[in-house]
């Protein structure tokens, strides 16, 4: 059996998936989701450029070099959870971001379908939820039909087959 520090990042997320299944099976865990927002992030930034911000930023996880504002969202979707619904907008009329980046995850964290929204069509697909002050997303595919929402699904796809091709490298020893 090769070492985990042989394999690359997207043989990894595909060993994590049978591992997370594994979990579920044995009533360790009950969610399907772990490194999914990490991983949007990393698809989302290599392709276009974006920088991350600081995980204290509250609104945008990433800007671009016109410093537009991105809010990065992911979602995976398994046998037995295929909800589409993003994780929770905080504060969404006070515009934090300039545009959702949103990806849909096959259940071996491949990419489905990813998509750019400006912020103007997030308010109007997105649903207020009251009890949890914070507004609701569905990532449905009538999203992607949308005149100004562009589809990024070739882009991260492209991402990922390189991202296949390199291996972590272990870091420095003191």
């Amino acid at each position: 059996m090769r070492e985990l520090r042989d394999l690359t990042p997207p043989e990894l997320l595909v060993m994590h998936a049978a591992v997370s299944e594994e979990l579920r099976r044995r009533g360790v865990t009950r969610s399907s989701n772990n490194p999914v927002g990490d991983l949007a992030e990393h698809l989302f930034c290599h392709p276009f450029g974006w920088k991350l911000a600081p995980n204290s930023m509250r609104d945008a996880d990433a800007t671009d070099h016109a410093q537009v504002r991105y809010q990065i969202k992911g979602r995976r979707l398994t046998a037995h959870n295929n909800s589409r619904q993003l994780g929770a907008l905080r504060d969404l009329p006070a515009q934090g971001f300039d545009a959702l980046a949103a990806v849909l995850f096959q259940e071996d964290y491949r990419v489905l379908r990813a998509a750019l929204i400006p912020h103007a069509r997030v308010l109007d697909f997105a649903k207020r939820v009251e009890r949890t002050n914070s507004w609701r997303f569905l990532l449905r595919d009538a999203v992607w039909s949308a005149a100004d929402v562009r589809d990024a699904t070739e882009d991260l796809r492209k991402a990922e087959a390189v991202s296949a091709d390199v291996l972590v490298e272990e870091p420095a020893r003191p």
